[in-house]
């Protein structure tokens, strides 16, 4: 019998394969990121955020964000704003782009985000974050998604009431990190409040934070009763975990890690493929933190990567990961 976790998952129109979902990072789940997890079966990938102002949408960073070339349908965008008519002209952009659903961040902890009171900071105002769901859904006619937290601070949690306004918003699912924003990244991820959520709502719950393993994924989410879990933090330098847990929820077994001939396959291709997106000058400097998740625990590493961050050049670049690789 097929787990439940690798079956398809319904939001409202759009169907994903399976419901292990690659979390949406800021600098990380660029397209060749999310390419190469769906590649090792994950379900759905969101795209790295992309904040809600027009004047952002020429700028060469934020087009790359909005690059959907060769993905696998559906097509999540994510956007991020603090104000409802901008927030939905965003949602327009986004379907005009390419998009079949639209995720609203309300997660993101990191000041310069929530400055602007976008991401986590509207956990604060709960008729603001109203607004905005019932804009952003008003503005398309795609399934519009909401990533967020347990609440802006502890001893504040507030995400049952969020979830209920989201859902009254007509939002067609939501995501929620175990966290507040005062936790950032750090303790433990919680779930008991994701659970309440679940038990509350009639839309698709998606668990995140911590699920680091098949075992964590499984337990999370028979604990919790959500619909899918979404990995973030543990798939960077570690792709192939969604290949994992399809193996383990499967066999019950737990795959080996990949040998160094793998690692050097999936690395080299990985490389290349961001070579190509961003071009020589940017190519070489976002791979040196995948190359770093990727080497981290591989004996001299630290030495090896120490001289990598030298190399400004993707052929240099290259040639130093696979002579590093080689020689393991």
């Amino acid at each position: 019998m097929t787990h439940p976790l690798l079956t398809p998952l319904a939001i409202k129109n759009q169907t994903i394969t399976n419901r292990l979902i690659v979390a949406p990072m800021a600098g990380v789940t660029d397209n060749p990121f999310r390419r190469l997890c769906k590649s090792f079966g994950a379900g759905h990938a969101v795209s790295e955020m992309i904040i809600a102002d027009t004047a952002l949408y020429a700028r060469k960073k934020s087009l790359y964000r909005a690059n959907f070339d060769s993905e696998i349908a559906p097509i999540s965008a994510q956007i991020a704003g603090a104000e409802p008519d901008k927030l939905a002209k965003a949602a327009r952009f986004q379907v005009a782009n390419g998009a079949q659903i639209v995720d609203i961040n309300m997660g993101c902890p990191a000041k310069k985000v929530c400055k602007k009171l976008a991401g986590s900071a509207l956990l604060q105002d709960e008729n603001l974050v109203k607004a905005l769901l019932e804009s952003a859904v008003d503005a398309v006619d795609v399934p519009v998604t909401l990533k967020t937290r347990l609440g802006f601070a502890n001893g504040q949690e507030n995400i049952l009431k969020i979830a209920q306004i989201a859902e009254a918003a007509g939002v067609a699912a939501i995501a929620i990190h175990g966290r507040t924003r005062e936790d950032f990244y750090t303790g433990q991820a919680r779930y008991e409040l994701i659970k309440e959520v679940k038990q509350t709502l009639s839309i698709p719950v998606i668990v995140n934070g911590d699920i680091d393993s098949p075992q964590k994924a499984k337990a999370v989410y028979e604990m919790t009763g959500a619909d899918a879990v979404m990995i973030g933090r543990a798939a960077q330098g570690n792709p192939w975990i969604f290949r994992d847990i399809h193996h383990y929820l499967s066999t019950g077994e737990l795959l080996p890690k990949p040998s160094i001939d793998e690692l050097q396959h999936i690395v080299l291709n990985h490389l290349e493929e961001l070579y190509q997106f961003y071009g020589e000058y940017s190519g070489c400097r976002i791979a040196r933190k995948h190359i770093a998740w990727y080497t981290g625990g591989i004996p001299n590493s630290n030495a090896f990567r120490e001289a990598m961050y030298q190399e400004d050049t993707t052929k240099g670049q290259f040639a130093a990961v696979k002579k590093f690789l080689q020689s393991q």
